[in-house]
């Protein structure tokens, strides 16, 4: 399967520039063009969409001084796009232009450029685009991001494998449940109060400005996370329902109408990250929408199913539903492999990209852990195999022990 994978790769590669971020695809004057005529705006285009900032120009003159510059927005209402007015009456000499934006996948790209206009001048005007990334707010936004991911594969995956697997005893499953929950719910606050100091590259103290968190609360980055945290209500409103069996006992089996409300959570939940990354920009977006929100999906039920699976054979071991995560295991990783090669495939762009980019070696480090969760999986189904056969195996002599009624 690795090795189908790049091939396909291969032989689709086209899609696009492989690019972990938005990238500056061209600027509008160009960077060290002198012009004979002020322009009346500045504009960027970009390999994708990307959000913009209150503070996302800055336009330095000659001398240093920063010029009052107009509205921002996008260029004839492409989000892949980026523009501010200049105002009218610009003096000759070299002007310096910094910009700041937030890429599809909520993380912010920048950089500077000059243009001349008449000729350039004698001396450019140094300015510090400022630090794309503050260190310990990344690092804590990375930290808030993978325990988000972490807890909502531990929340779905426990969750279905309670309603699929059908284990003898769900007792065990109640504090991976609640944990998951509470994890989620805490990485998710942390994401939203991070998020302006996260944009603005600086320390985590920024949190603490109000007008910054406003801002977040109504951009789409914001928005998500928002939306996120309204369906943990009804999510643990569900979780109890499933558990109203007592303690030691089997959980009722969901009906129709839980299950379907149950599968319409999971699928919200799982939105809220695709509709924050890649998936949303670009092409395809449909398509890759809901090739992001499967792909999550898919490593929520197996993930998160095999830590329950593990805490249940610690107190009852029971082949049945050993045989059933098995069956949902597999079909979990079938659609961890389609939905991964169909979003390496947008994303990468060409050969060359695979060794020399970033987002190819993270590509080929994906295609080695998918070749381990093959073997994993592998193992696994021989495993309950061989579970299946002992349980047959015991029961068959005490069939044979039965006496039969007399003809």
């Amino acid at each position: 399967m690795p090795l189908g994978a790049l091939l396909v790769l291969l032989l689709l590669g086209g899609a696009g520039p492989a690019s972990a971020h938005a990238a500056l695809d061209s600027t509008d004057p160009e960077d060290g063009a002198v012009l004979q005529r002020a322009p009346g705006h500045v504009t960027l285009a970009f390999s994708e969409s990307v959000g913009l900032r209150d503070d996302s120009f800055r336009v330095l003159d000659p001398g240093g001084h920063r010029v009052h510059t107009g509205d921002t927005g996008h260029a004839d209402g492409r989000s892949e796009t980026a523009r501010v007015a200049l105002p009218g009456g610009l003096g000759e000499g070299t002007y310096t232009v910094a910009w700041r934006v937030v890429s599809a996948d909520s993380h912010p790209v920048s950089g500077a450029f000059t243009f001349s206009v008449g000729k350039p001048s004698s001396t450019v005007a140094s300015v510090d685009t400022g630090p794309t990334e503050d260190p310990l707010t990344t690092n804590l936004h990375r930290i808030a991001r993978y325990l988000s991911y972490l807890a909502a594969a531990l929340l779905i995956g426990t969750a279905a494998f309670v309603a699929l697997c059908r284990p003898p005893d769900a007792a065990p499953l109640r504090r991976p449940l609640v944990a998951g929950w509470w994890t989620l719910l805490g990485a998710t606050v942390a994401l939203l109060v991070l998020r302006a100091p996260y944009e603005a590259g600086t320390g985590p103290s920024g949190a603490l400005d109000p007008d910054a968190l406003g801002d977040t609360l109504t951009a789409r980055p914001g928005v998500l996370l928002l939306i996120r945290l309204a369906l943990l209500g009804p999510a643990a409103l569900f979780l109890a329902r499933m558990f109203r069996a007592p303690v030691g006992g089997r959980p009722p089996r969901p009906g129709p109408l839980a299950a379907t409300a149950g599968g319409a959570l999971a699928v919200a939940l799982a939105l809220t990250w695709a509709a924050s990354e890649h998936a949303s920009a670009g092409i395809q977006v449909p398509a890759a929408m809901a090739s992001s929100t499967l792909h999550l999906l898919a490593t929520a039920v197996w993930l998160g199913g095999l830590t329950a699976l593990l805490l249940t054979l610690r107190s009852a071991g029971d082949a049945a539903t050993v045989a059933r995560f098995s069956r949902v295991a597999l079909a979990s990783v079938t659609v961890l492999a389609v939905t991964g090669v169909y979003q390496s495939w947008r994303g990468l762009g060409s050969w060359q990209a695979l060794t020399g980019t970033t987002y190819g070696r993270l590509l080929l480090a994906k295609v080695v852990l998918v070749a381990v969760l093959l073997v994993a999986a592998a193992v696994s189904r021989r495993w309950t195999a061989a579970l299946a056969a002992t349980a047959a195996a015991a029961h068959e002599p005490a069939r044979e022990r039965v006496p039969q009624p007399a003809g």
